[in-house]
């Protein structure tokens, strides 16, 4: 899922959801959390 849709689905700003989580990368696995580079986000659209 992208950001954008957990944000969708918590019902905050895809901002807000960003924050959140660099504050708290401490409780996600490694292998949870990764960014798209810019050609993968290019496919996507």
């Amino acid at each position: 899922m992208l950001d954008s849709d957990l944000a969708e689905l918590y019902g905050v700003p895809t901002k807000a959801l960003v924050q959140a989580v660099k504050r708290n990368l401490g409780r996600f696995p490694e292998d949870l959390i990764f960014q798209l580079e810019k050609q993968d986000i290019a496919i996507l659209r």
